[in-house]
């Protein structure tokens, strides 16, 4: 199992690359890696991370797609970047899967033009998971299709819905759509109508209905799906809260003597909370529907979370997520010809 890893993306690359690359390998052994950059950097790196050295090879870049970088500039001019030549090894076969900590939009707008959509999906999704009060609940797209058909929100539904199956182990999935209310009538045309294809497809896909923000985090199904607008705004929100919290509890243990004394009793407590909410478990934004396996890590990532980001690639790989949907899609739409057949009987 290969993975290419942009070597150079991340505010702390090529450093914290290799560094979250060796956790990763502790927990799959069966990992290679093909480390895309600066060849006399990362050849020094290789030389001081042993455990790396027999299962890494070093393939060199000219230049880095920097987090300023506009999509169709690092299209343009970063055929020799560290980040497309990574991209260009899946292509090739060179390696299963991609992870990147560059800039989002370059990485989304490379892959798509490299690896292209998997057959029967028109637009691909970026998809990661929240925490809930239940464990963990598949969030899809954030970002990648502000605006979006009917149809697309069906696709996503489908990617969610085998992510969840096929790669978190969810037996029976629930999958709902995020709107304004729960109601049938709620919400705009697209939703509604994608709602309509939920019902009525005839997948093994267990559609819960419309959801609202607040049964995100509640846990309430298993897969959310929206379109892209709305995901960054959920997502970026949900950071913020976070943030907003940690800094309340700061000041609030901060404010007095005795404050400080219930931080000390308090502290186990908190440090479990902080585990459970670490934002670097979720770390990685999966982009589903691409022919080939691309996740985005953090910017600010460590090491932790850029190898829980190549676990993800890992197990998608592993669990074979681009056959599971392209099967399910073919189903999908071999129904519709069965149905449209009939229909001129």
């Amino acid at each position: 199992m290969t993975i290419a890893l942009d070597a150079m993306g991340g505010d702390q690359a090529p450093e914290m690359v290799f560094e979250g690359a060796e956790v990763a390998l502790e927990r799959h052994p069966d990992l290679c890696f093909l480390f895309v950059g600066d060849e006399a950097r990362l050849a020094d790196l290789l030389r001081r991370h042993e455990n790396l050295a027999a299962e890494s090879e070093i393939r060199p870049s000219e230049s880095v797609v920097t987090g300023t970088d506009k999509p169709a500039t690092a299209l343009r001019q970063g055929r020799r970047s560290s980040m497309r030549i990574a991209i260009d090894a899946v292509r090739d076969g060179d390696a299963n899967g991609v992870v990147s900590a560059g800039n989002t939009g370059a990485l989304m707008a490379m892959a798509k033009t490299v690896l292209r959509s998997l057959p029967g999906i028109h637009r691909p999704a970026i998809g990661s998971l929240f925490p809930t009060m239940k464990g963990e609940t598949v969030m899809l797209d954030l970002g990648a299709n502000i605006d979006c058909s009917a149809e697309n929100l069906f696709e996503f539904a489908v990617m969610g819905d085998v992510f969840a199956r096929n790669v978190l182990g969810i037996v029976e999935p629930s999958v709902g759509l995020l709107n304004v209310g729960i109601e049938s009538y709620k919400g705009n045309e697209i939703v509604r109508a994608a709602a309509d294809l939920l019902r009525t497809q005839q997948l093994s896909i267990k559609f819960h209905g419309f959801v609202e923000g607040d049964d995100i985090t509640a846990g309430t199904v298993d897969v959310v799906v929206c379109d892209g607008f709305t995901g960054n705004v959920a997502l970026k929100t949900a950071e913020g809260t976070a943030r907003l919290y940690s800094e309340f509890l700061k000041a609030t243990f901060s404010e007095s003597v005795l404050s400080r004394l219930g931080y000390l009793l308090a502290r186990p407590a908190l440090s479990a909370l902080r585990e459970r909410a670490d934002p670097r478990r979720y770390n990685g934004g999966i982009f589903l529907g691409l022919n080939g396996i691309a996740v985005k890590s953090h910017g600010a990532s460590d090491a932790l979370a850029f190898a829980n980001a190549i676990g993800f690639a890992y197990d998608m790989a592993t669990h074979g997520f681009n056959d599971a949907v392209i099967d399910e899609l073919n189903r999908w739409y071999a129904g519709q010809n069965d149905e449209a057949k009939a229909a001129t009987r």
